[in-house]
């Protein structure tokens, strides 16, 4: 099956869901490239960005699943074509 490229940022405004967020990448690590997270302590929030290569629909399910985390807002950005 063919594969994308993306990234995808994720800002977690309830920290209290942290381990929701970490139970589903841990769902997906076989198509995580790379992870970097920021805990931005002044403002109470973490900040996470995640490089996958995966297939588009299994890419908008894991969007999809940590957008419905409460307090947890996701937004996708696709390469091109690669």
């Amino acid at each position: 099956m063919e594969t994308r490229v993306a990234v995808i940022g994720i800002i977690i405004e309830n920290t209290d869901n942290s381990d929701k967020v970490n139970a589903v990448l841990h769902e997906y690590g076989d198509c995580i490239i790379g992870r970097m997270g920021i805990p931005y302590r002044k403002k109470g929030i973490s900040i996470i960005s995640i490089a996958v290569d995966a297939p588009q629909d299994d890419i908008s399910a894991l969007s999809g699943k940590l957008g419905r985390i409460p307090g947890v807002s996701v937004k996708t950005a696709y390469a091109k074509s690669i």
